[in-house]
């Protein structure tokens, strides 16, 4: 894939604070469909394979529509829901619009495959779906796979003014970033380990132009960039580029889930202010330092923090059902 990409595919790890965080997460279990639809993650991993296989973009769009569904309003799927009548849904919030089509395309085929075996039909949620898929793309591109818990409803809420004030922007500090994350029940921890999701994926050119052109009345680019990467970003993005126009967040292993994201930090090639902050803040760099060093340590800091992002607002009993469309409620 080249560097310059028409996709609307940014995968800035947007994340901010839920109504209720942690809520009926006790309700989650693994092997939750046990008795209901034994096979569903076969089935569910089977349908992400074959997306996989037709766009490597499945991967950081699957991601993204996961963080992005669990910090406005929970991980109950209303993120995917479709505009209607009067009622403007979470997606077509202005945060939402770089959403790639092909994570909501990879959750309808998952639930598609689902609902063509009888004995399952309606009875898996599209917010486990989506949990679902987005443990197999990480596992597809080289991270970890774990047991993800099971048996979130589907919210019967998605609007786009839910979305207002409630997912981080490029240019958020440690403060900000661990603000957002601690109302969510993580950790600054859960949120550097959350953050690698950026090992993957793509960016257009406006989300960091003031880094490369207009940083300070000082400095016009960024002293905390690495000068390569500083002259390689006005090369590949330069002053009234084409707005449609995105390039590999990771620089050096951007198909790949990886910690060199901190190893990138290390070098000062972290792509966004709210990346290249983890490492240039003295409180978080140890831990950066600590994952560019160890693979298995960065892993299980991320499939627990991605495990306690999955418990974040679920919904359950009368606050929720099982979508027989994902884009449109029941």
């Amino acid at each position: 894939m080249g560097q310059f990409i028409n996709l609307v595919v940014v995968l800035s790890l947007s994340l901010s604070f839920s109504l209720l965080p942690g809520t009926a997460s006790a309700q989650l279990k693994q092997n939750y469909y046990a008795n209901i639809c034994p096979n569903v993650e076969n089935i569910v991993r089977n349908a992400v394979a074959k997306k996989f296989s037709q766009t490597f973009v499945t991967v950081p769009a699957t991601l993204r529509l996961f963080f992005h569904d669990c910090f406005v309003q929970g991980c109950d799927a209303s993120v995917i829901i479709a505009s209607a009548g009067n009622n403007q849904a979470e997606k077509d919030h202005p945060d939402n619009l770089s959403l790639a089509g092909d994570g909501f395309d990879t959750v309808i085929k998952a639930k598609e495959a689902v609902d063509a075996v009888p004995s399952c039909k309606n009875k898996v949620s599209c917010a486990d779906i989506l949990a679902m898929a987005t443990r197999d793309v990480i596992a597809l591109s080289g991270g970890p796979s774990y047991a993800v818990e099971l048996g979130r409803l589907d919210g019967l809420s998605s609007t786009a003014s839910s979305v207002n004030g409630r997912l981080p922007q490029p240019f958020f500090n440690l403060n900000r970033l661990n603000s957002l994350f601690k109302a969510n029940g993580l950790d600054q921890n859960d949120m550097i380990a959350l953050s690698a999701a950026h090992t993957v994926g793509f960016s257009h050119c406006g989300k960091f132009a003031n880094r490369i052109y207009n940083f300070s009345r000082q400095s016009a680019v960024d002293p905390t960039l690495n000068r390569g990467y500083a002259t390689q970003l006005q090369q590949m993005c330069p002053r009234n580029v084409d707005p449609r126009i995105a390039i590999n967040m990771d620089p050096n292993t951007p198909r790949k889930f990886d910690n060199v994201y901190y190893k990138n930090l290390q070098n000062g090639q972290g792509l966004f202010t709210s990346d290249q902050v983890l490492f240039t803040d003295t409180r978080s760099r140890p831990t950066v330092n600590a994952w560019a060093t160890s693979s298995q340590a960065f892993n299980q800091a991320f499939i627990k923090a991605i495990t306690k992002l999955g418990r974040v607002g679920v919904k359950t009993g009368k606050n929720g059902n099982i979508r027989v469309n994902c884009a449109a409620f029941n």
